[in-house]
């Protein structure tokens, strides 16, 4: 019965697709202050997850959707998870991050809802991509 809020569900910037070939000077992740999420990014997990990010594309291209607002509905969809906080740099993107839950309303480039297009086999093909599907072990005898 506890629900979790999620924080960075585009894990600093990286799900955005910016850091696909290396660290752009004009991101967050090449100021001084944010050393630690430049070298999560260059490191050999970095160059993992930008490999699972390009698994992950075809699926919100069937969707409709950008990387961004699929994987703020991945968080949304699971059942342990009450809200999704946003960190968004500019209002374009916090628009776009919305789509995920609401259609666009300013005639962007997407303009579908991709929370309820989420199915079980949507979700199973993404979990089976991320491998990092949480393990929930419920005690049914309270």
């Amino acid at each position: 019965g506890v629900g979790a809020m999620t924080w960075s569900p585009l894990a600093c910037g990286i799900i955005s697709g910016k850091y696909g070939n290396g660290v752009p000077e004009s991101s967050r992740a090449a100021l001084k202050c944010y050393q630690w999420l430049k070298e999560k990014i260059i490191s050999e997990e970095g160059r993992k997850q930008q490999v699972k990010l390009k698994d992950l594309s075809p699926i919100a291209e069937r969707l409709g959707c950008t990387l961004p607002q699929l994987a703020v509905a991945w968080c949304l969809r699971n059942e342990g998870v009450s809200s999704v906080l946003l960190g968004s740099s500019n209002p374009e993107q916090l628009i776009e991050n919305l789509g995920a839950i609401q259609a666009s309303a300013s005639g962007g480039s997407t303009s579908i809802e991709v929370l309820p297009k989420m199915t079980s086999h949507i979700v199973n093909e993404i979990d089976n991509i991320l491998g990092n599907k949480p393990y929930s072990k419920k005690d049914y005898r309270s």
